[in-house]
């Protein structure tokens, strides 16, 4: 690495931020499950955002043009990867999304993404036409189509679909045409029933729920009617760290994890979730304004996706918890209990760093 790439140039602020929502996310798990089977699960936390930040620190000092360069094995190894999981991954709650690495399970479905996300920039920045062509959009289609209907099967469609902004970012970098969006909405209509019918059980509910919220809010809508429920008694101010009725009584499934965001409303309120979303915004403005800077296109495109992908997964997140979206098992970025998931997400600031470290160089 060049010189001029130190540590000197390297974003603290976009770190200290990440941390602060981790941190913000410890309290609320520790909160929600001290007294419980799941006392431990705050400490385990720490563990992995210390273990994240060693990596984002670490990845950060890799040129992501290495990265670029190897994409092709990357993403076949991530294929593999999914495929495994498939045939022989670990299995919980009916899903297989796990592989087992000694004592350890980690989701590929979370490392897909980043592997994605790199794939498009790749692919993207090699071009050298203005706009996209029709034929960009069926090999961007199979890029991203072929991990998304590995995720898909295991089942996980929530995570299949964070897949989705992140080619939708980098086509409108790329300069996609109006007609091609309306061909691939029109497309994207016309495949709604044919996926309906591939929908396991329980995803129907989910959408059918959502569909009709006050039909059985005891059974299938139990966990949207809960989380509302939780969200408007917290109020302006909240009911304290510990307090919290609806997550200390059980009320709010996984309250630590993809539901967090309700528990964390009820305790801290108006004010509370008012400055989680002023951390999440101002995270992603720091992206963004490092894909404005960036050396080149595919930079850029680096940066850009993965804040298309963070911004996706805490709309959804959030929007299932008010009632907007159906329930889904996207967790909230850095701030739900998972390994996987915050060990990931700190990789990609990593990466996100790399590309912002090298603007510098010569």
């Amino acid at each position: 690495m060049s010189k001029a790439a130190s540590y000197r140039d390297f974003d603290w602020l976009l770190l200290l931020l990440a941390l602060g929502i981790a941190a913000i996310g410890v309290v609320e798990i520790y909160s929600t499950t001290a007294h419980t089977a799941l006392a431990a699960q705050y400490k385990r936390q720490i563990y992995w955002i210390l273990m994240g930040c060693i990596l984002a620190i670490a990845v950060s000092r890799f040129d992501y043009h290495q990265v670029l360069e190897q994409i092709p094995w990357i993403y076949l190894v991530s294929i593999l990867a999914l495929l495994a999981v498939l045939v022989g991954g670990h299995s919980a709650s009916g899903a297989r999304r796990w592989l087992k690495i000694g004592p350890l399970t980690f989701q590929v479905s979370e490392l897909a993404k980043l592997v994605i996300i790199v794939a498009v920039a790749a692919y993207l920045a090699s071009r050298r036409e203005k706009s996209v062509s029709w034929s960009d959009l069926v090999v961007l289609g199979a890029l991203v189509g072929v991990p998304a209907t590995l995720i898909a099967i295991e089942p996980d469609l929530g995570t299949s679909l964070t897949l989705v902004p992140i080619v939708a970012a980098g086509l409108f970098l790329a300069g996609i045409r109006v007609r091609q969006v309306l061909a691939l909405l029109l497309l994207g209509v016309l495949i709604l029933p044919v996926g309906w019918h591939f929908l396991k059980p329980y995803q129907r509910e989910r959408v059918e729920t959502f569909i009709h919220p006050a039909e059985d809010t005891q059974g299938s809508g139990y966990q949207s009617s809960q989380a509302k429920i939780a969200i408007g008694s917290g109020g302006f101010w909240g009911k304290g760290i510990g307090n919290g009725t609806q997550s200390r009584l059980g009320f709010i499934p996984v309250s630590h994890a993809d539901f967090i965001f309700a528990s964390f409303a009820e305790e801290q309120g108006f004010v509370g979730t008012l400055l989680v979303f002023l951390l999440y915004f101002a995270l992603l403005l720091r992206l963004l304004d490092g894909a404005q800077t960036a050396v080149d296109r595919a930079g850029t495109l680096v940066l850009v996706g993965f804040a298309s992908l963070l911004f996706f997964q805490v709309a959804v997140n959030v929007g299932m918890m008010i009632g907007f979206l159906p329930v889904t098992g996207i967790p909230l970025p850095l701030m739900s209990q998972g390994g996987s998931s915050t060990l990931i997400t700190f990789l990609g600031l990593g990466l996100a760093m790399s590309v912002k470290m090298r603007r510098f160089v010569n």
